[in-house]
């Protein structure tokens, strides 16, 4: 695994500071009546045209757009469509990866649609606080299982099972680098982080059991029981002290001062 140098460090804070922007302006257009296709389409201009990136998504293994959208019991990798309208009550994920500087950066928020029931807005709520709870395990000398210990245990007292079939990952010049990073593990186990160590931390957290399929687009996944499914995720990097969120949005700077 690359350890990233003090310059690389500061590049990628622009890289992540672009895709937590995005993800921010996207907030007022996630609403009834829209479509995901609309949604990816709008980010791809953003990424290109307001902020001379690279919308890394695209060609990712063949995909065709700047985001995956994941509505409801999709758990990972929606493939936006016209024919995907959004409708009150939905949840949706935004999952987006950003090229500058030849570094990039990727990070997911939930977006709760209209009036959603009180069992999602707690399930997203609680998706979100297992982010922060893996990411307060990283700094130098803790292991993956710590961060994997946390955000399990947070899920699981609440009552929601974690997906295991997919993980954070390593990340810099590519998207996916080594190690994977799971979100369920033993403290002290695994390998042992290191300051200038970038990867991802993204737990997907199911209302119902942990199993997970895969829909005929070969894309989509779906939750097994059909109930909804929640992610958060941001690209992370280990300092000599601790960490910091490459990828951390204004909302959350103001939310985590109080």
């Amino acid at each position: 695994m690359e350890l990233k140098t003090k310059e690389q460090i500061e590049n990628y804070r622009d890289t992540g500071r672009i895709a937590a922007e995005i993800l921010t302006t996207l907030i007022d257009h996630v609403k009834p009546g829209v479509s995901t296709y609309e949604i990816a389409k709008l980010a791809e201009d953003l990424i290109v045209n307001k902020y001379d990136a690279i919308a890394s998504c695209i060609g990712q293994y063949d995909f065709e757009y700047a985001l995956c959208s994941s509505v409801n019991n999709v758990v990972c990798h929606g493939v936006p469509s016209k024919e995907e309208i959004l409708k009150d009550a939905d949840t949706v994920n935004l999952d987006i990866t950003v090229r500058k500087h030849g570094l990039v950066s990727d990070t997911s928020r939930m977006y709760l649609v209209g009036a959603v029931s009180a069992e999602d807005e707690k399930l997203s709520r609680i998706g979100q606080e297992c982010l922060y709870k893996g990411i307060e395990q990283v700094k130098p000398g803790n292991t993956l299982g710590d961060i994997g210990f946390a955000v399990h245990r947070h899920a699981t007292r609440n009552g929601y099972s974690i997906v295991r079939d997919y993980t954070g990952h390593g990340i810099g010049e590519q998207m996916h680098e080594e190690p994977e990073v799971p979100h369920y593990g033993k403290k002290g186990k695994g390998l042992k982080l290191e300051e200038g160590m970038t990867f991802t931390i993204e737990p997907m957290l199911n209302m119902g059991s942990k199993y997970i399929k895969h829909l005929e687009d070969d894309w989509t996944v779906v939750t097994e029981d059909g109930k909804t499914s929640v992610q958060w995720e941001h690209t992370i990097v280990v300092t000599s002290t601790g960490y910091e969120i490459l990828t951390l949005r204004d909302e959350e700077k103001i939310k985590r001062k109080t």
